[in-house]
Order: structure tokens, then C-alpha cells, then sequence
């Protein structure tokens, strides 16, 4: 039994938690930045739901308005004597004016739009559940699941400990989330996965039961596997090979959009993306999922492979598939290609291919707006308002409809050059005639829709003003210089060569608030000497000399009596979590 002094108290908004100073139950300070996201989108759903519900309720008034003019102008052309009503059939005025005031007609009678039902299925200790039943107006239940009942028992005593305002809204449950998705489907309004490494083993379940129009919310963490580093493992756990480039976490958000779309297609599903992120170690994304036959089979223009040249920084996509529209009908076909020559018509280097990704946009720009705006009204209400504002000023400005991005300094780095200032670049850019924007994923990211020759008579053109030394012959950036460029580059300053939040110097990409802020040792685990990068020397010392680390709640309290230098003492609870076959269902709150 635990004592009093075992505990601490963590606070985040408006919700507080009673949290074990030993890592039983797992906790990450961290994701402040995804739980604010969240609550921030769920706020845009709640409110973009209400509208949705009152332009259909107008709509359906609309169009019996429009019936009764049709069928009055009818009546008024047929013959007098037919539309006098029989004497048997009038009605008492007194009579007739009570049943107009009791009765609504059936034209006005729309089904009543119920609060949303929210579902998280990795809860831990329950911090993100409390954080919306008690800061989202307008929702109706919260349910919270965990397989791991220590973390189901802090669930429910960080309910009590909230008061009224949680435990009238939250439930929790020590249960399967996959059956429990299963076994509930449509039922909710909004699912919410933020599991501890892969959600790929929940997606299946997920997509079934969240209702139409209902809005999935999925991390993944497992970067490595979706940045290239493990193809294989990828390919198995979303069915996407990746391949190796500086887009690698744009790609990371592509593959797991596709790995949803996937699932949902298998239920005579969808999904619309309303925002895609990456944010300090991991991929968030916010897609609502609706239920329509015929819209599935536009998927294979969603979804596209990539040539990536081993050579040079270039890549292309290939759609899986493409329509033929003929007089009012539309087939599906598979897509016409390659797209590339067997070598890269650049550097003359052979291509890897991966994929699919998901090739459509992953943002909705109305959304983006909404979301960012409903923040900067609530300003107070987000611990992690400067991260927040900062990624979602850099999305809103994004191009969305324009797939992954090349780094200015890689492309300098091909020809062995001295990069041009970001300015400059965006100015030659759009001087051509095109487009171009800056990512979200970072600084030095580039998106446009200049085809690479274009960018890279760009590069030749620059080289010309800074020469460079001579480099081997058979070097990418050698083939690559070697032609002449074929339109006339200009670096003049360009009006739009700044973003509007460049120009207001709104910040966009903020350092990390403290050192070591990243991913925490799994709940349960033993803290040794290989969790420094992820704790840090000064806490990993302490808990080898047998202190109590508080460092974000992730310290173990290690037996006093252990002499053992390696960490904890294997008397934790019994509850600690076991590594097995499937993804745990341990996961920051």
C-alpha cells in the first residue's frame, strides 16, 4: 500500500494527478505539446460539428419550403370544387390552433445532436481524459481504457481526486482497448490513440469505432521503423516501404495516413485529414472517418510510390491509379508510368522505390485556421500555447497540396556549393513562375512545385556567381553542372519571398524548453546506464546511488537495500507492465 509521501502532485491545465514517484504508471511531461494539440483540434470538432448539424437542419427546412411552393402551385391550377374540404373533415379552429402548438411537423423534426462521445484507449494514468472532460465544453462521456491495472486503479483514483467536474463525465475500464473497439463500433465520436511505440495493432479496431464523421486521433513514436531506418519492419507493421530522405518525418506522416485509409477502406470507410503534424519525437495525426462505397474507390489517386535518386536529392511519385471521365460516368484505372527512366535524367543515378504514401493533402486549411485561431482566443487556457501557435503558423502556410519537400542545404551540399539564403532561394523560385512555402518539419525544408530541373538550373545559375573547386567527375553534382541551365534565373528580391509570419517575425520553430526532452523508459522498466540520452547523467546518477529522482516523474525509487549498481531491485509491484509480442498498452496520457 502506498503511502502519502509516495506521491506527487501534477498539474497540467485544469486537471491534476495524483502521479507514484516510481515509474509504475507511466508519464511524460513531454506531451504537454501533443495533449494541447488535441484539445485544441477536439475544440475546432466540437464546434465545426454544431455547424455541420445546423446546415444540414437548414438544408432539410430548404428543401420543404421549396416542396410546399411546388405543390401550392399545383393546387391552385386544379378545380375549386376539389379543394373544399369535406364537413366532416374541419376542424374546430379553437381545436386546430392547440394541435399546431403541440405538434412539430415531421420536416422540422431533425434528430438532436448529442454531445460527442470520446474514447481514449491508452489512457495510463488518465491525465488526457481528465484534460478533456474538464477543459472541452460540449462533451458528453469520456471513457478511458488500459490493459495494466495499476494504471487502470491511478485512472480512477485521479478521477475522484478532480472532483465532480470528472467523475460526472469519466469512466475508466480495465479492458482490451482492441476488443473493446470492436465490440463498441460507430459508437464514438472520437477515438483518441496515443499509444507507447507503434499504434498499428489498433488501427484495425479504431477505424471501426469511431462514428460518421467522427474524428481519429493516432501518435506514432516508433520514428525509426517510419523514417527508413527499419524498411522492413515498416513494411510489415503499416505496409509502406520508406525510403532514406531529409522529407523522412513528412513521409513518417504519409505512411501512417496511408496504413489508416488502408484499414477504413476494408469497412467501406474513409478518412479526410484535418491537420498532420510532427512535433519533437513523434507524428500526430487528426483525420475524420466517414463511411461511403463509392467514395473508396478514389483511394488509388490518394495514394502514390516514390523514386528517390541515390544520387542527388530528387524525387518523384507515381499515383497508383488515375479516372477517365466519359460523358456524365467516371471509371478507375491503374495509373499510366513510370514516371522516371530507368536513371535520373539529373545525375544519372538509379532510383529506389518506396512506398505507397499517402499522396493527397494531410492538412484542411479551414481547419488549421480554426484551430489556430480558437488558441490564440484561449491563450491562458494552453500550458504549451508558444509550441501550438508556432506549429500551426507554420502549417497554415504550408502548400498543401504539394508532397514532401528538399532541403536547401542538401541540394547545395549535391554540387558542393555555398547555399543561398533562404530569400534568395524562394525569390529564384518564384521569379519562374512557381510556387513555393516553407514545412513545419523544419527550418531548412522546402516545398514547391518547380519541377527539379527547374530547381536545379537554379543551383547552376548560382554556381556561376560562386564558383566552386573542381570536383570528380563521376560525382553527382559534377553530371549535374555540367549542363547548361535552360531558363534565365533571377534573385532579385521577390515580394512574397517571405511568409507572413516572417514577416510579423512570428516564431516558428522553438527549441526544446529543457535538456533531455524526449521519450521516457517504458513504465515498469529498469532505469540503468543505457536511459542517460533519455533521462539525462544527473537523474541516471541518482538512481544508481539509490536516490529518488523526480526528473518528470520517470524516476524509479530503487530498494535502499539494493547493492546492485544496475538500477532498481526487481521488487516493484506486480503490476508492472511485461514485454510481449504485441505493442503494450502503456502510453503517455
Amino acid at each position: 500500500m502506498a503511502e502519502v509521501e509516495d506521491y506527487e502532485i501534477i498539474r497540467e491545465g485544469e486537471a491534476e494527478i495524483l502521479q507514484l514517484k516510481k515509474n509504475a504508471v507511466f508519464f511524460n511531461p513531454v506531451q504537454v505539446h501533443n495533449r494541447d494539440m488535441s484539445i485544441a483540434v477536439l475544440r475546432a470538432f466540437v464546434a465545426k460539428r454544431k455547424e455541420e448539424h445546423e446546415a444540414l437542419a437548414n438544408k432539410r427546412n430548404k428543401s420543404h419550403q421549396e416542396n410546399k411552393h411546388s405543390e401550392t402551385s399545383i393546387q391552385n391550377g386544379e378545380d375549386a370544387s376539389t379543394s373544399q374540404p369535406d364537413e366532416m373533415d374541419v376542424v374546430p379552429e379553437k381545436d386546430q390552433s392547440q394541435a399546431q402548438a403541440t405538434k412539430t411537423p415531421s420536416w422540422k423534426v431533425t434528430r438532436e445532436l448529442k454531445p460527442p462521445l470520446v474514447l481514449e484507449a491508452l489512457a495510463a494514468s488518465g491525465l488526457r481524459s481528465l484534460r478533456y472532460a474538464r477543459e472541452v465544453d460540449g462533451l458528453g462521456k469520456v471513457v478511458a481504457l488500459d490493459n495494466d491495472k495499476a494504471s487502470v486503479d491511478s485512472c480512477k483514483r485521479n478521477i475522484k481526486f478532480n472532483g465532480a467536474s470528472a467523475t460526472s463525465k469519466m469512466e475508466a475500464h480495465l479492458v482490451d482497448a482492441r476488443v473493446y473497439m470492436l465490440t463498441h463500433p460507430k459508437e464514438f465520436d472520437v477515438v483518441d490513440i496515443d499509444p507507447y511505440g507503434s499504434p498499428s495493432v489498433f488501427l484495425d479496431s479504431a477505424v471501426q469505432a469511431v462514428a460518421d464523421g467522427g474524428l481519429l486521433m493516432c501518435t506514432a513514436t516508433d520514428m525509426a521503423v517510419l523514417c527508413g531506418t527499419n524498411g522492413e519492419v515498416c513494411y510489415s507493421k503499416y505496409g509502406s516501404y520508406p525510403t532514406k530522405g531529409k522529407y523522412c518525418h513528412e513521409m513518417a506522416l504519409r505512411i501512417l495516413l496511408a496504413s489508416i485509409e488502408s484499414h477504413a477502406n476494408r469497412y467501406k470507410r474513409y478518412i479526410v485529414p484535418v491537420l498532420s503534424v510532427f512535433m519533437d519525437f513523434y507524428v500526430r495525426v487528426f483525420v475524420r472517418v466517414s463511411t461511403s462505397p463509392s467514395e473508396i474507390k478514389n483511394t488509388p489517386l490518394k495514394l502514390s510510390y516514390i523514386y528517390q535518386c541515390v544520387g542527388c536529392d530528387s524525387f518523384h511519385l507515381q499515383c497508383l491509379g488515375r479516372s477517365i471521365s466519359k460523358n456524365s460516368t467516371v471509371k478507375h484505372a491503374p495509373a499510366i508510368g513510370p514516371v522516371v527512366p530507368q536513371e535520373c535524367s539529373d545525375c544519372g543515378k538509379k532510383f529506389n522505390v518506396g512506398g505507397p504514401i499517402w499522396s493527397a493533402p494531410i492538412h484542411d486549411q479551414d481547419w488549421v485556421v480554426s484551430t489556430l485561431a480558437g488558441v490564440k482566443s484561449m491563450k491562458d487556457r494552453y500550458p504549451a500555447y508558444n509550441k501550438i501557435t508556432s506549429v500551426l503558423t507554420t502549417v497554415s502556410e504550408e502548400l498543401h497540396d504539394i508532397p514532401l519537400f528538399f532541403n536547401l542545404h542538401n541540394i547545395a551540399g549535391t554540387v558542393k556549393c555555398t547555399s543561398p539564403s533562404l530569400v534568395m532561394f524562394r525569390s529564384a523560385v518564384l521569379n519562374a513562375g512557381y510556387r513555393i512555402s516553407s514545412t513545419h518539419v523544419t527550418p531548412l525544408g522546402v516545398k514547391s512545385d518547380a519541377p527539379w530541373d527547374v530547381i536545379w538550373d537554379i543551383m547552376r545559375c548560382w554556381v556561376k556567381i560562386h564558383p566552386i573547386k573542381e570536383q570528380p567527375h563521376d560525382s553527382p553534382g559534377t553530371t549535374i553542372l555540367s549542363k547548361s541551365p535552360t531558363i534565365e534565373v533571377d534573385f532579385s528580391r521577390a515580394g512574397a519571398a517571405l511568409s507572413k509570419a516572417q514577416t510579423k517575425k512570428v516564431k516558428r520553430f522553438l527549441p526544446n524548453p529543457e535538456r533531455h526532452w524526449g521519450p521516457k523508459v517504458r513504465a515498469g522498466r529498469k532505469i540503468t546506464s543505457k536511459h542517460v540520452s533519455l533521462l539525462g547523467p544527473e537523474a541516471i546518477n541518482s538512481i544508481l546511488n539509490g536516490a529518488v529522482s523526480h526528473e518528470g516523474g520517470n524516476g524509479a525509487a530503487p530498494d535502499k537495500a539494493a547493492p546492485e549498481p544496475e538500477g532498481i531491485k526487481d521488487d516493484e509491484p506486480s503490476t508492472k507492465r511485461q514485454k510481449t509480442g504485441d505493442d503494450e498498452q502503456a502510453n503517455e496520457p
